[in-house]
C-alpha cells in the first residue's frame, strides 16, 4: 500500500513538472508599433509550418497585448506578424522560456524580460549577416537580401545556382549600420515573395517558410 502511494505521488509530481515545463514558453505578444497587427503566427523553430493565425477573427491594435499559449512545449520558437494595410515582421529562434513578453515596435526592455525590434531597435549597431535556409518544399531560383535602409535589392545572391529545400545560403551584410533586412525570393515556377524589416542581428539561421 505504501509503495503504491509513493508511486502515485511520484506520478503526480511528474505530471505537475511536465505541465510547468510546458507553461514556460507562454508570453505576452505586445504591439508597440503605430500599426494594427492583423495576423500573428507562432510555431516551433523545428517545423516548417506556421500553423493558424493565433489572433483568429480579432486584431491587435497599437499599444495592446495578447497572452500567447503555444500548443507545443518547445522553448525556441518563430513568430511572424502581418500589419493591416500590408507589411510583415518576423522574429526567428526566440527563446520564449527566458522572457515574459515579445515586443514588436521597439527594442527590448530588460535583459531576459522581453525581446523587441523595429522602430528604435532597427538602428542598433550589430552584425546582420546570417545563413538563409530554404525551409519550404520548393526550389528557390533567386534570393535578394538588402538592408532595410537601402533603396535597391542589389544582385541575385544565388547567381547561376538554385537553392533546394533544406539547403542554406550565407548572406554577408555590412555590420554596424542596422539590424533589419528586406528579403525577396523567386521560386522556380516564377512566383516571388517578399519579407520586410526582418531582424537578423540576433539569429544565425533565418528559415524561409
Amino acid at each position: 500500500m505504501r509503495r503504491h502511494l509513493i508511486a502515485l505521488l511520484a506520478l503526480l509530481a511528474g505530471l505537475v513538472g511536465a505541465g510547468a515545463a510546458q507553461a514556460q514558453n507562454r508570453f505576452w505578444l505586445v504591439n508597440d508599433t503605430g500599426r494594427v497587427i492583423e495576423r500573428a503566427y507562432v510555431s516551433s523553430s523545428r517545423v516548417s509550418d506556421w500553423g493558424p493565425d493565433i489572433l483568429g477573427t480579432s486584431v491587435l491594435p497599437p499599444g495592446q497585448r495578447v497572452w500567447v499559449t503555444p500548443n507545443f512545449g518547445d522553448c525556441i520558437l518563430d513568430l511572424r506578424v502581418t500589419y493591416q494595410g500590408g507589411g510583415e515582421e518576423s522574429r526567428m529562434q526566440v527563446n520564449a522560456c527566458s522572457l515574459s513578453q515579445i515586443v514588436f515596435g521597439r527594442s527590448g526592455a530588460g535583459a531576459g524580460a522581453s525581446i523587441g525590434g523595429g522602430g528604435a531597435g532597427a538602428s542598433i549597431a550589430g552584425n546582420p549577416s546570417f545563413y538563409f535556409v530554404n525551409g519550404t518544399g520548393l526550389t528557390i531560383r533567386e534570393v535578394y537580401v538588402s538592408l532595410s535602409t537601402d533603396s535597391n535589392w542589389g544582385g541575385d545572391r544565388l547567381g547561376q545556382n538554385v537553392l533546394q529545400p533544406g539547403q542554406r545560403l550565407q548572406v554577408s551584410l555590412p555590420a554596424g549600420r542596422v539590424c533589419t533586412v528586406d528579403m525577396r525570393v523567386v521560386y522556380a515556377d516564377g512566383r516571388s515573395f517578399e519579407r520586410r524589416r526582418v531582424e537578423t542581428c540576433s539569429v544565425n539561421d533565418f528559415v524561409w517558410r
